[in-house]
């Protein structure tokens, strides 16, 4: 069966809204490190992890073999109606990385689920359905988190269980304060969410939810410092503050365990996902214990905690810590932000980001127009040279550079070389 075919039958069964990449799209049958192979035999260098998700690569032994311990007691899974030691075990290292006082952790299936509680939890601690979001931001497919998405290309429907108000500072390459500095951005986007709070709520919201690094947003950042300034107001009003980890967390930045770290604050609750499962199905918040034993009524996580993903994710960690990974996270990306913006090519409009995530913003040259052409045309260049990248921001402009946190200084010149050939194609 071709690639084509199993396309075919892909479109028959499964909803013409889930999103696939290329014009032919691939389907991955092994890999090794920081490579795949497709069905067809050919390889590729990975620079998108599964969408941040295969944070150490591919076939990590401590990882299968921490699996496969558990594989071989015969439990794959007890359900959290029963005491699971792995989950109890786990919830403790977080709830103590995670920094914020008298932590407890709930433990989800994905980041969707992880922000979906966040908001359930904010919103019955303060009694309230008024939330606080980001522009341009992206917090998961769920009824709740779609509605507190700011992004319209992955905000369905403007129905929610929530009432939400956008506030500015994400993403600032478009902002209308963008020619502020540093500081006077920060004083702008707080003097929005102050502006915003008196004239958009009646003042009692449950919380403010923000990526520290939109991820689906194409990888923007605000300077540092801003959400320390807007917690400030915010606890002012007593409005809690989620920090959405999903993509962030375990490291990936380079300069901190946690993106939120950099704002030098903590938050009252963070989620997490992705790259602490390395493909395991895991999700999860932390947060203040007061917060997350505000819910009267019983609950559990038929699949949330399950033994087979806390082995893989105490294995992770391990990693993490064995390897160094945030310090070579933080030199790897430092090659390839310094490389990418030395090129020069018109095309680039923006290349921000922090540590392994890295967006790279197309425009057509001599302006900011957004170039979502020349990013369908760079997927395209780059798979044909042998390398994967994802695609993202509010246009569907700005290449997502992600590559595992393993990433080697070969594989990142490598890749590089790969961008900026495929680059100087498309000019």
């Amino acid at each position: 069966m071709t690639d084509a075919d199993l396309l075919a039958r892909h479109k028959a069964v499964l909803p013409s809204w889930l999103a696939l990449y290329y014009d032919e799209p691939i389907e991955i049958v092994h890999a090794q490190d920081r490579r795949v192979i497709d069905s067809t035999g050919r390889s590729y260098l990975d620079f998108f992890a599964g969408i941040l998700t295969n944070s150490m690569g591919y076939d990590v032994s401590a990882i299968s073999d921490a699996v496969r311990k558990q594989l071989d007691t015969g439990i794959l899974h007890t359900s959290t109606l029963y005491l699971i030691r792995s989950q109890v075990e786990l919830a403790e290292r977080i709830a103590k990385l995670s920094g914020i006082p008298d932590a407890k952790v709930f433990f989800t299936n994905s980041g969707t689920e992880a922000n979906d509680t966040a908001l359930m939890l904010a919103t019955q601690y303060r009694r309230s359905n008024q939330v606080l979001a980001m522009r341009n931001s992206y917090h998961g497919r769920s009824f709740a988190t779609v509605g507190v998405t700011g992004n319209r290309g992955w905000s369905a429907s403007s129905l929610s269980p929530v009432k939400v108000s956008y506030v500015h500072g994400g993403y600032r390459y478009r902002s209308p304060f963008r020619a502020l500095s540093d500081t006077e951005y920060i004083d702008a986007c707080v003097a929005d969410l102050v502006d915003v709070l008196e004239t958009g709520t009646s003042g009692d919201v449950a919380c403010m939810i923000a990526e520290p690094i939109q991820g689906v947003g194409g990888f923007s950042s605000p300077p540092d410092g801003l959400f320390k300034a807007m917690k400030e107001v915010l606890d002012q009003y007593g409005i809690l503050f989620i920090s959405d980890e999903v993509q962030t967390g375990w490291g990936r930045t380079g300069e901190h365990y946690w993106g939120i770290q950099a704002h030098d604050v903590v938050p009252d609750a963070m989620t997490f996902a992705k790259g602490l499962g390395n493909g395991l199905a895991i999700g999860g918040l932390v947060a203040r214990g007061d917060l997350v034993d505000c819910l009267a009524a019983n609950s559990i996580s038929t699949f949330g905690g399950n033994p087979v993903a806390m082995a893989g994710a105490a294995a992770v960690l391990d990693h993490i810590a064995d390897h160094d990974l945030q310090a070579n996270a933080l030199a790897r990306g430092t090659e390839l932000l310094d490389g990418l913006r030395a090129t020069g090519n018109p095309l680039l409009g923006d290349v921000r980001g922090k540590g392994l995530m890295i967006g790279v913003e197309l425009v057509k040259p001599g302006g900011m127009e957004p170039n979502t052409a020349a990013a369908a045309r760079m997927m395209e260049e780059t798979k044909a040279r042998g390398l994967l990248i994802g695609k993202g921001g509010l246009h569907g402009n700005v290449l997502r550079i992600a590559p595992p946190m393993t990433l080697t200084a070969a594989e990142a010149a490598e890749g590089l070389g790969i961008v900026v050939d495929a680059l100087a194609a498309i000019s």
